[in-house]
């Protein structure tokens, strides 16, 4: 099955090593400088993760990220010829952690529905170390996790765990029923991790009050297009 009838027909898929390993490498390296320089603002310590916000404008390792060809696909696919980047962040699952609460990253008829979301892997997702956990097709039902489970974090009937490589990337629709899986290892986690949404929706992070003149300048028209930023 290639990755557009996967998403369509299962609501998420995985596309292995979509980022070379030198560049991975230097990606790496770049994600832990942006963790260990953030602004305390930027920096949101969850029960079982750490995210830092706006990828856009914390140097140029990442500007690829967000218009890799496959995802950009999966958005004209899913939302419309028309969309925009809402969020970009890193987020790292600490060591021996539990599971996350299952989840809808958007509810129906909302302005941000049709939602794209992706994970792309800076160290290898596994089946000890917290790998994103999914129900296949659940982005087809009018119901949530909320709706119908007693226990949020307990593992579900159909569950699948999304593994692969470092520089592997995840693609899901925002309807999919998922949520981070327990971190057994005594390792964290890394990922960046980001959503686009229609055009006529509101974005989670405001990438253009950060930007610098330099970001600006250095960006292509493919994320120009997907940012909303006039030329």
């Amino acid at each position: 099955m290639n990755p557009a009838s996967a998403l369509e027909e299962r609501g998420f898929v995985v596309v292995e090593r979509v980022i070379s390993p030198i560049v991975l490498a230097r990606l790496s390296k770049s994600y832990d400088t942006a963790l260990a320089t953030a602004a305390p603002d930027d920096i949101k310590e969850g029960t079982a993760t750490t995210r830092v916000s706006d990828f856009v404008n914390r140097g140029p390792d990442f500007d690829a990220i967000y218009i890799l060809p496959p995802l950009l696909e999966a958005c004209r696919q899913t939302i419309g010829e028309q969309f925009r980047l809402s969020s970009f962040h890193a987020r790292t699952l600490r060591a021996r952690t539990e599971a996350g609460e299952w989840h809808v990253d958007v509810d129906r008829g909302a302005d941000e529905w049709p939602l794209v979301g992706f994970i792309l892997m800076i160290d290898a997702f596994t089946l000890d170390n917290g790998a994103t956990r999914f129900i296949a097709g659940t982005h087809r039902w009018r119901k949530t996790p909320l709706d119908t489970m007693q226990d949020l974090r307990a593992d579900a009937d159909g569950q699948e765990l999304a593994c692969g490589p470092a520089g592997s990337l995840v693609i899901f629709n925002g309807s999919t029923w998922h949520s981070h899986g327990a971190n057994r290892t005594d390792r964290p986690r890394r990922s960046l991790q980001g959503a686009f949404i229609p055009p006529t929706g509101r974005v989670a992070t405001d990438f253009h009050s950060n930007m610098t003149a330099d970001t600006h300048k250095r960006l292509g028209p493919a994320a120009h297009a997907v940012l909303g930023i006039a030329v």
